[in-house]
């Protein structure tokens, strides 16, 4: 028997209580309609809040082998003239028509492989009501769509970097306001509301031809397999908008107060007071990319990471010149600020892991009491992974998947520790000593396909424990250390921002042998990255998406500046570990 369905009206819009599906009506259109008239208009620059872009010095020759020992990025944040000869295109209400032909067509004409991502990637693109707001997961036919066929905030992130730096910002702001828009609906999951500033995880455009009219619904995890939190969707959101700031020149979109206010409401939810004695948030299993049951819950690195990048970019984006806006802004920036430098230094001095450090913990004692404690969080020495003392190299280093009381998670997470270095939560050695561990292990972590979401994968026993058995989740398959094409936009920019591009061109080239010929897959399985996932859907858009900016990075290295964070000379490195963890 089908569910009942309790239905209420909530502000105009339409509520299905029981399933949860929250549907856009004329109100919400008219609203959408007229943000996109107020930005339609003639838009002035921000130049001091205006992209950053860099001062690039020459890379394309092959790297001598003493940059593996440098400390300083190569990528550093001073002006660029590329941003001086796009100030008139972002401030003229004309737009660049359709979304036909890439830019630079000579370039693009003489490269097939990045011709069919083009045309691939413009294939995803979903319209309402006439203006593109997103892409679809995948455009896999031959498999069920499940939520495939929606618009995921996390993955539609590498395909609006490529629409930026390929100058076709329209879609990428219509998508920024959009979900904004969806943040304002009441959150009701089994008679639990969630938090106003809630992001969704994804929505859908559902098209009636009979009564010819388009409606969107979104998903903010209470229909998701295993009902998942997308605690990462609001981090990225803020995270693009300061890159589409960034990109465009143009900051009349993040000054809008309806975006002012967006910040804050997700801003209120991380830095609320609570029971918490670490800066880092509390999180469930599956909140981020890896969205299934995984082990990651507790502090998992990729959300500190984004968490920490979040705070910067909002930092920059929340208007203090502005009276009316000023009062609420104030406190937000200071609590970032505060939030900030507590968050780096116990990231960079308790999730770090290199050869001195696994030495310290292989030494421990425990039971220790009061403030002079080393082992500050009891962790058992003899929970160290066998695996962990052949995986690290003399010279290298990274952040470890989770820290909390007696617990640490020992594996290898590329996305946090590639933001990480992007967000400059790293500093200048950790961030030269994660790029060493890369290259010294390159067999475990690309393979034959960049990159292992994570390593090494849960097996046996463990993995029963781990994942409640979980049939997709088999070691070195999925979430389980299977390859993801997806993360190497985020290996690029890591690559080009430590003065490493040759890492970052080795793995282009390894993944364009295969991706085109494979119909850009979601994911590959195997020790090596050698097969496609026994579950992965073709024409995964992410896939494609992350192939173009990796290239577009490589090509011109200034397109950096609209993702990448300089260090923030106010937060305060953190105490050495040889001065206060000593053994």
């Amino acid at each position: 028997m089908s569910p009942t369905k309790d239905y209420s009206h909530q502000n105009g819009r339409l509520m299905t209580c029981r399933d949860q599906t929250v549907a856009a009506d004329t109100n919400e259109s008219e609203d959408y309609d007229d943000l996109l008239r107020l930005l339609n208009r003639s838009r002035p620059l921000n130049i001091e809040r205006n992209i950053s872009l860099v001062e690039i010095r020459p890379f394309f020759g092959e790297m001598s082998s003493t940059t593996n020992t440098s400390t300083q990025y190569y990528y550093n944040n001073c002006h660029h003239n590329r941003n001086n000869n796009h100030h008139h295109h972002v401030s003229s209400p004309v737009r660049r028509s359709g979304f036909s032909t890439p830019r630079s067509n000579g370039y693009y004409e003489s490269h097939p492989i990045i011709a069919d991502a083009w045309e691939n990637l413009r294939r995803s693109l979903v319209h309402f009501r006439g203006q593109p707001v997103g892409t679809l997961a995948a455009l896999d036919h031959s498999k069920d769509e499940l939520n495939y066929d929606q618009v995921f905030v996390r993955d539609f992130v590498p395909s609006a970097l490529a629409f930026l730096m390929n100058g076709e910002e329209e879609v990428v702001r219509n998508f920024l306001l959009k979900t904004l828009r969806l943040q304002s609906w009441e959150k009701i999951v089994d008679q639990f509301k969630l938090g106003e500033g809630v992001m969704p995880a994804s929505f859908k455009v559902l098209h009636d031809p009979v009564r010819n009219s388009e409606t969107i619904f979104a998903d903010f995890g209470e229909s998701a397999i295993g009902r998942v939190a997308p605690i990462d969707s609001g981090f990225w959101w803020i995270i693009l908008l300061r890159a589409y700031t960034k990109s465009t020149g143009d900051s009349s979109l993040a000054d809008m107060p309806q975006c002012q206010n967006g910040i804050r409401l997700i801003l209120s939810i991380c830095l609320s007071e609570g029971f918490d004695t670490f800066p880092t948030l509390l999180c469930a299993d599956g909140c981020c990319m890896i969205d299934r049951r995984m082990g990651i819950y507790g502090y998992p690195i990729e959300i500190q990471a984004l968490f920490f990048m979040a705070l910067r970019c909002a930092q920059v984006l929340l208007k203090q010149d502005d009276d009316h806006v000023v009062v609420g802004n104030k406190e937000f920036v200071k609590l970032i600020g505060d939030r900030l430098q507590a968050l780096s230094y116990h990231i960079r001095s308790y999730f770090w892991l290199d050869l001195k450090q696994l030495n310290d913990i292989y030494r421990y004692k425990t039971e220790e009491y009061s403030h002079t404690a080393v082992n500050k969080f009891n962790v058992m020495p003899d929970s160290l992974p066998d695996w962990v003392f052949d995986f690290m190299p003399t010279r290298g280093g990274y952040f470890i998947g989770n820290v909390s009381p007696a617990r640490m998670d020992f594996r290898w997470f590329c996305l946090g520790n590639c933001v990480a270095i992007i967000s400059s939560l790293a500093t200048l050695h950790q961030a030269s000593a994660i790029m060493d561990l890369i290259e010294a292990r390159w067999e475990e972590l690309v393979g034959e396909m960049p990159l292992k979401i994570c390593y090494p994968a849960i097996e046996g026993h463990e993995w029963q424990i781990v994942t409640g058995c979980d049939p997709k989740n088999t070691r070195w398959s999925y979430h389980n250390a299977g390859s993801w094409p997806v993360l190497i936009w985020l290996l690029t920019a890591a690559s080009i921002k430590t003065g490493r591009p040759q890492i970052a061109r080795r793995a282009i080239e390894l993944a364009e042998s295969r991706l085109s010929k494979d119909q850009w897959p979601e994911y590959y399985d195997g020790k090596a990255g050698r097969y496609v996932g026994k579950q992965a859907r073709k024409f995964q858009t992410w896939s494609i998406a992350s192939y173009l900016v990796a290239k577009m990075m490589l090509e011109d290295p200034s397109h950096l500046g609209m993702i990448s964070l300089e260090e923030d000379k106010q937060i305060k490195p953190g105490l050495k570990r040889s001065a206060s963890w000593t053994c």
